[in-house]
């Protein structure tokens, strides 16, 4: 076959297929809702074993644009009648026998997982978005519906971090809204490239046998964890040098290395050195912070700490 092009004087007069126009088209827009994360789901459970579409939604497929129109759109939901819980999959479909976008429910078997979306890469066939999963449980009067909208976004789509796309593309980004981070699809996993968590003050469990007196301060930043510890001032009675006493800070589950302790010397007021422990996600006291190598300390001698980091996940 030939080099062509199109639209083109060369090419049909200009005159341009619907299979040649999503070849123009299926790549100027993500698939997808126009609209973000915070917007109100655009599938939700209706009376009966019913689903509605959300009045007033836009959206693009292979390029195709799609509305749910100006009223509540309300599909049917079919029975379940085994004793297996049944997971149905609403997607947006474009039928290319017709070349119309219609927001559908895809029927799943029962005990099994959402059905596939369907992806046939033209010029036949279907291609399908997910929008959410309606779950139907043996019996059930009605469903109970789990949202999932992809967003179209400025070539860095926004989305929640528990519902991003199911289907990326290689190399696709987003930004998730409410942990504030930009990650990129490697081919097989989403990668932090951008987090900034702020200043998180990490004092914790009180601990009558101390009292803080500056606060520790964890900030993460692109996956790695950078940890101010504070001071703490002894208010209980002299604590032994072979006992190791927790000091009162907890390092927040997301943000422990996974298997490594982290160690930090120490500084007791009077002349003397210590060691801290800042134990991995993997240990037993996961998260905690602890005096493990030291002097007598003495009521009211203070513990000056340093900083450290490590990397996170």
């Amino acid at each position: 076959m030939a080099q062509d092009s199109w639209p083109s004087p060369a090419h049909n007069d200009r005159a341009v297929t619907d299979a040649e126009y999503e070849q123009m088209a299926a790549r100027d827009s993500d698939d997808g809702i126009y609209g973000i994360p915070t917007d109100p789901a655009v599938v939700t459970a209706a009376a009966g074993l019913n689903i509605n579409v959300r009045a007033g939604v836009t959206a693009t497929v292979r390029g195709h644009a799609w509305t749910s129109g100006a009223t509540t759109v309300t599909l049917p939901i079919a029975a379940n009648g085994s004793g297996q819980t049944r997971l149905d999959r609403v997607v947006l479909r474009l039928d290319r026998a017709t070349w119309t976008v219609r927001a559908v429910v895809k029927q799943g078997t029962p005990g099994s997982g959402a059905p596939s979306l369907t992806r046939a890469s033209g010029p036949g066939g279907v291609w399908e978005v997910h929008l959410a999963t309606a779950t139907v449980a043996p019996g059930a009067l009605t469903p109970t519906v789990a949202r999932g909208e992809v967003y179209v976004g400025s070539r860095i789509r926004p989305a929640h971090s528990t519902r991003l796309n199911p289907t990326p593309e290689l190399g696709e980004m987003v930004w998730t809204t409410d942990t504030r981070e930009l990650r990129v699809w490697d081919g097989s996993a989403w990668t932090t490239t951008h987090s900034d968590s702020g200043p998180i003050v990490v004092n914790g469990w009180p601990n009558q046998g101390w009292t803080v007196q500056t606060d520790s301060v964890l900030h993460v930043r692109n996956g790695v964890a950078y940890l101010r510890l504070g001071s703490f001032v002894r208010m209980g009675a002299t604590l032994p040098g072979s006992t190791v006493s927790r000091l009162p800070v907890l390092i927040p589950a997301e943000y422990r290395h996974p298997d490594r302790d982290q160690y930090l010397t120490c500084y007791v007021a009077g002349g003397d050195v210590g060691r801290i422990t800042i134990r991995s996600a993997g240990s037993e006291d996961a998260g905690q912070v602890w005096l493990t190598q030291k002097p007598d300390i003495a009521l009211g001698r203070t513990v000056l700490t340093s900083g450290t980091s490590w990397v996170v996940g």
